[in-house]
């Protein structure tokens, strides 16, 4: 352990800027023009990886944006662990809520500042390092393969195509990933479950062109009124999903598993207080950790329509438009989802739109088992590394190629995440404390020790 650490303490200001190199491309997948970018953060990881000392690292295409892969085999005899992570981002806007630019990192009270530097790049870069300290150090105790998507935040819609192509190059014991959180830097934990992800588009449609909202309003339907009814009679009085069918898979988490979930240290308070807003809200007759966690959720993502720039238009638009997820939990299929929520909106329509709905992408809910070697393995590390035995804890937030992974390739994932609640991933001013950066460097290869040893 001591000699794990000397390693990162004498590198770390190297280990930063390798990092920051690697934020400053804006690797943004869901904006085609940055398709350049894409690669070049694909090449600048493959170098990384060999740097670090891979026998193999090469970038990959798919029929969507590349795929890094790298391997390290030291004994064939020995269990393989797959390091799965992505290297796009999400888009940065709004620009003018950045308190420094989103592609130039920059280190404030003990934290990176930047698209990245949590979600993916920041934990994914730990990775990367942790091999390059274990082959320095002669810690290396098993195999590693390395496969690095530049698709997530879009859905990966190239990614489980690939994992079908390439099942033998990809053959593993277990799949390591870092892109979820823990409770807190003195309360670790382990992500043992995701939420599934059925996200929409919709688009209703009134009259053929926009219209003089005093020559036509109160006459016309306006798309834009009629959507934000709509929207508004998807949830009850319980924020209580009104699809017809939505709960009907819904996996009840029995009294048990709750009370377990209860002993997880949340503080209310400083909760409404980090997001500035006087009341929570949610699900009736659920906590605040349950509602993300083991209950499913409807929310608008974004919501446009008619004029919205400076001044004054007066009119009633023509159409109207909203972006809409739904957050699954176990049993619930996300193609089933998207058919129960195309029916009933189209079901509650008037007459006086055309509606028109586009699933973007979704996923499945993921459950891991604690009773299995690589959650033993990462359990030991952490407590080994922070000093605590670690909580498991179901996350809301979803990775939906995860349940790919055990489909396609047969293999489990752990969730051994490093980032907070507040380093606000997808928003302004997204953030990774430097602590947990290295303190993952410093748990991973403790990992790798302790899961080559449950595997014996």
């Amino acid at each position: 352990m001591e000699q794990i650490k000397n390693y990162i303490n004498k590198n770390r200001d190297r280990f930063l800027e390798e990092l920051f190199d690697l934020i400053r491309i804006p690797s943004i997948s869901a904006f085609a023009d940055r398709r350049e970018d894409m690669y070049k953060a694909a090449a600048s990881l493959s170098e990384s990886l060999f740097a670090a000392g891979a026998d193999r690292a090469e970038v990959l295409e798919t029929k969507g944006l590349p795929v890094v892969f790298g391997e390290k085999m030291t004994d064939p005899s020995l269990p393989t662990i797959l390091v799965y992570g992505h290297y796009d981002v999400q888009p940065a806007e709004p620009l003018d809520q950045w308190k420094s630019p989103p592609f130039e990192p920059e280190i404030r009270e003990e934290k990176i500042f930047a698209r990245g530097a949590d979600d993916d790049k920041g934990q994914l870069y730990m990775h990367v390092k942790a091999l390059e300290l274990m082959e320095k150090t002669g810690k290396l105790a098993c195999n590693v393969k390395f496969m690095i998507e530049g698709e997530e935040e879009i859905g990966s819609p190239s990614l489980k195509d690939f994992c079908r192509m390439n099942k033998d190059l990809l053959r593993a014991d277990i799949i390591l990933i870092s892109d979820t959180t823990m409770i807190a830097q003195d309360t670790p934990s382990i992500t043992v479950g995701l939420r599934g992800l059925s996200y929409l588009e919709v688009e209703l449609t009134g009259p053929n062109r926009d219209l003089h909202s005093g020559l036509y309003g109160g006459a016309v339907g306006n798309p834009a009124n009629i959507l934000a009814k709509m929207i508004a009679s998807l949830t009850d009085e319980n924020n209580r999903v009104t699809i017809p069918g939505f709960y009907d898979d819904v996996r009840e988490v029995t009294a048990e598993e709750r009370a377990q979930m209860a002993r997880a240290p949340f503080n209310l308070d400083a909760y409404k207080k980090a997001l500035d807003i006087e009341e929570v809200m949610g699900e009736k007759g659920y906590s605040t950790g349950e509602r993300t966690g083991i209950r499913p959720s409807l929310d608008v993502n974004g919501i446009w329509s008619g004029y919205t720039g400076e001044g004054a238009k007066t009119i009633l638009p023509s159409k109207a438009h909203a972006k809409i997820s739904m957050r699954l939990v176990p049993d619930q299929d996300s193609e089933k989802v998207d058919e129960l929520f195309t029916s009933r909106f189209k079901n509650i329509a008037p007459r006086c739109v055309k509606v028109q709905v586009k699933s973007l992408y979704g996923g499945q809910g993921y459950v891991t088992p604690i009773d299995f070697p690589a959650y033993r393995a990462a359990a030991r590390a952490i407590e080994q590394s922070f000093g605590k035995k670690p909580i498991p804890v179901r996350s809301g937030g979803s990775i939906p190629i995860v349940s790919d992974f055990e489909e396609v390739l047969g293999i489990k994932s752990i969730l051994m995440g490093f980032g907070l609640d507040s380093d606000a991933i997808h928003s302004p001013n997204e953030n990774f404390p430097l602590y947990n950066f290295f303190k993952g460097i410093e748990t991973i290869p403790l990992f790798y020790r302790y899961f080559t040893e449950e595997m014996s």
